[in-house]
């Protein structure tokens, strides 16, 4: 008889928890167990991910009032919702995914005794998000949903360092476990893609095209961007054309500051300095046109966004925050801003865009980096020894 698994998502959304729940829910199904996927529902700002649900055939049931913003009232109705279906379903194990489903569907197994309760973390709140108090809140919180979790898992030796440091969890309860990605299309057909992509846009060759990708929001640090694609365009003769690839709520505020510091922006004109593209599904394609990617954040878990940068073999400029340096090969497959200001981040850029070289170096090592480290085939062989590991100790136990 299959083990069974219920995973409770905090949304699906296009990111990489959404790739890693569609890859273990359809993967670990050749193994010993048998999944059922729940999660919450996206924002108003937020491109839907279930798309890629529909590429690996997973199906999803929602919880109706569950969304990423607190709500006192639609979150309590959200623990009774899933306590319902964790009483129809009788799972051997409830797996959550992220901070709110993390809090209401750990509550809700644990008050219904399911048998093991484990938990990721695909990123972490503990600085960067909330002012000193709400943050020592959550830190509190998450100390307490650890007691009552059998395995945490972090996604990077970073993650789990943080993890400790917050002393959020005994170091005996965490896992690091790599995310995993399906990284073969972004090696794949890279010519063809490149010139579907500078077609679009009216790249020429002789353009350098620098891309952003991620939600449009201040935890992602946009401006520090878009501050340097005005930087590098005052010191360099190269001719530069910058993509911020994504949605949210900054949305509009980032466009009135191009506009305040004379940047011109829109979609598909010759004299435009930046192209606020929105989400683009086809993202090998969009790597596949871009010369350099940059990530700016303030904070982040797993950036997939530099992950598949090196699948597409693409030099990498990014802020040293979070899980970063466990993604990149600092010096060999990206440049790493270990002091965030403005000024160390604009300068590392132009150089970037000024010596061809260097971005040939950057980019040989990537693929290959990534490829091993971050393969779905290695995801979901480590999350079925874990599963099996703990089941094994925990339920013989009582047999």
């Amino acid at each position: 008889m299959k083990i069974k698994i219920l995973r409770i998502m905090h949304r699906i959304n296009v990111g990489g928890p959404t790739y890693h729940a569609a890859f273990l829910c359809s993967g670990l199904n050749d193994y010993d167990f048998e999944t059922k996927l729940i999660s919450g529902n996206i924002d108003s700002s937020e491109k839907s991910g279930e798309y890629i649900l529909n590429q690996y055939s997973v199906d999803v049931t929602y919880v109706k009032n569950m969304f990423r913003k607190i709500s006192l009232l639609k979150d309590f109705i959200s623990f009774f919702e899933i306590r319902k279906i964790i009483k129809q379903y009788k799972p051997d194990i409830v797996h959550t995914h992220a901070a709110k489903s993390g809090f209401i569907g750990r509550l809700a197994a644990k008050s219904l005794n399911v048998p093991i309760i484990i938990h990721t973390f695909h990123g972490h709140i503990f600085h960067s998000y909330f002012g000193k108090f709400k943050t020592y809140i959550f830190i509190l919180l998450e100390r307490f949903l650890a007691l009552i979790s059998d395995s945490i898992i972090a996604i990077s030796n970073s993650q789990k360092n943080d993890l400790i440091k917050y002393k959020v969890v005994n170091k005996k309860k965490i896992s690091v476990i790599n995310l995993g990605f399906d990284l073969e299309k972004f090696n794949s057909n890279k010519k063809k893609k490149r010139d579907k992509f500078r077609k679009k846009y009216n790249l020429k060759e002789n353009e350098i095209a620098i891309g952003i990708i991620g939600r449009l929001d201040p935890i992602k640090n946009h401006r520090l961007f878009i501050d340097s694609i005005k930087f590098v365009k005052s010191n360099t003769n190269k001719i530069i054309k910058a993509f911020i690839i994504g949605d949210g709520r900054q949305k509009l505020e980032l466009m009135d500051y191009c506009k305040k510091i004379g940047l011109i922006y829109n979609n598909n004109e010759e004299n435009c300095d930046i192209n606020f593209t929105s989400w683009i599904n086809e993202i090998d394609v969009a790597n596949a046109g871009l010369d350099i990617i940059a990530l700016t954040s303030f904070n982040e878990g797993t950036p997939v966004s530099l992950i598949e940068a090196q699948a597409s073999s693409k030099p990498i400029v990014c802020t040293n925050v979070g899980g970063v340096v466990d993604v990149v090969q600092k010096n060999k497959t990206a440049l790493v801003c270990d002091h965030p200001e403005n000024e160390d981040f604009k300068s590392l850029l132009l150089d970037c865009v000024n010596d061809i070289k260097l971005r040939n170096k950057l980019s040989k090592r990537g693929f290959s980096f990534v490829s091993k480290k971050f393969s779905k085939q290695r995801l979901i062989s480590d999350i079925s020894k874990l599963y099996l590991n703990i089941y094994e100790k925990k339920i013989n136990k009582f047999k």
